[in-house]
């Protein structure tokens, strides 16, 4: 089983992004699936999740910008970046639990800059 993240790049602030990440391989069933982020220097940190049935958490500090959702046809997990921040410069990771074992993708960078 594999997670392959994508749709990381460089934004200026304010501007948007939106990362994809799809599980691949001999899978059964697909439950909980999330994003994290991890900048230079600090420890990896939940952006966002989805349950299976659609039930959604988010950090405080994206609420209003980032939007979570998912395909369970496709075993498929999207984050829709609005408005961003410099502060939300980091290498994103895809997490699933994918038949009862947690996965990661191999994480894609967000750069936000001018």
């Amino acid at each position: 089983v594999q997670l392959q993240a994508s749709g990381g790049g460089l934004v200026q602030p304010g501007g948007s992004l939106r990362l994809s990440c799809a599980a691949s391989g001999r899978i059964f069933s697909v439950n909980g699936m999330a994003w994290y982020r991890q900048a230079p220097g600090n420890q990896r940190e939940l952006v966002a999740s989805i349950s299976r049935s659609g039930a959604t958490y988010y950090t405080d500090s994206v609420k209003g910008r980032f939007t979570i959702s998912r395909d369970n046809a496709k075993n498929a997990v999207y984050l829709q970046m609005n408005s961003l921040k410099s502060e939300d410069t980091a290498v994103y990771y895809c997490n699933a639990n994918v038949d009862l074992v947690s996965r990661w993708g191999q994480g894609t960078l967000v750069t936000v800059s001018s």
